[in-house]
């Protein structure tokens, strides 16, 4: 078995390169020149890495048919909220091209492969609080460029499904979060402040943005079990949630962070964290991914804060 995860080099890339070796699957995955690559090293030997710009049509049909995989897990994406406002246009041609690309050599080789499509709970973007928890069914409201990207991604799975056969599932992930979060993202920016201050580098203060939003987080290791389900069980065609069913504000989840270190720390508002609008809550539903694949989350959130943190406690 063949697996192909674009942007390997990434948070959940690594952490789904290490689940798929060890389900005995050979992995390949796709990064460009100027890829980080401190997330896979302990993978190298393991792994099979190919330089490849998603959004070059050329280049994707070239990895397409040298690899032929079995798999596709499409992760690659410009996937943080506030750099979609800065460059909505770059988001939305990076996040699509990549996609029509991938979609297109995969129909012109005829290949047989399953194509799961990361896609995200911001599309459902403003949610009313009696339209909570969210199910597959909700309405589409996007709030932000990112959003409006993965709107495209996920009907253009269908699109394809339903115009070629291809074998694409689509899954809406609510937040998640673990070790080797980016530092940009609300938990390991958070994290990375308070292993900071405990070692002296920053003064005791931690900036914040929105604490009011509500959001489900889910563990990443429990992420890339359901994205290998979602492939192995789900039907083509087909959106699925994956989130963990409860969530909290982003308060509680600071509070927690801080309950796991000593130091004491002065919260500060920093209105450049604030968004121009900002999606109130999002509480997943994902009993239909749980009814098709037995899936359910298994890794408590507490200790999900306390892995982040120790990441950022050994980096800094």
């Amino acid at each position: 078995m063949k697996a192909l995860i674009t942007g390997i080099s990434g948070f959940v890339g690594s952490h789904l390169a290490e689940y798929l070796l060890k389900n005995n699957t050979e992995v390949y995955g796709t990064i460009r020149h100027r890829s980080r690559m401190n997330h896979i090293q302990h993978l190298l030997n393991d792994i099979n890495l190919v330089e490849c710009e998603l959004r070059d049509p050329f280049s994707v049909e070239n990895l397409i048919q040298d690899v032929k995989p079995d798999l596709i897990f499409h992760l690659a994406a410009q996937s943080f909220v506030p750099t979609s406002w800065n460059s909505p246009i770059d988001t939305i041609h990076n996040n699509v091209a990549g996609q029509v690309n991938i979609f297109e050599a995969v129909r012109r080789l005829d290949l047989n492969c399953k194509i799961q499509i990361a896609c995200s709970s911001e599309e459902y973007g403003y949610v009313d609080p009696t339209e909570v928890p969210i199910t597959e069914l909700n309405p589409i409201r996007p709030l932000s460029p990112y959003a409006i990207s993965k709107v495209a991604q996920d009907y253009l799975g269908y699109q394809y499904y339903k115009s070629y056969g291809l074998h694409v599932v689509c899954t809406r992930t609510f937040n998640h979060t673990g070790p080797r979060r980016g530092e940009n993202f609300v938990t390991s920016n958070f994290a990375k402040q308070i292993a900071e201050i405990e070692k002296g580098l920053k003064a005791p203060v931690l900036y914040v943005g929105n604490l009011q939003a509500q959001r489900d987080f889910t563990d990443v290791r429990d992420v890339v079990h359901a994205y290998w389900l979602a492939l192995e069980k789900g039907d083509p065609g087909e959106v699925y949630n994956i989130a963990s069913g409860s969530c909290c504000t982003i308060q509680e989840m600071l509070n927690l962070l801080l309950s796991l270190s000593t130091a004491q720390i002065e919260v500060k508002e920093d209105p450049s964290r604030l968004r121009p609008s900002d999606v109130e809550i999002l509480l997943g539903d994902y009993s239909k991914f749980h009814a098709k694949t037995g899936w359910k989350p298994q890794i408590p959130f507490t200790q999900t804060m306390e892995d982040l943190l120790n990441y950022w406690r050994a980096i800094v």
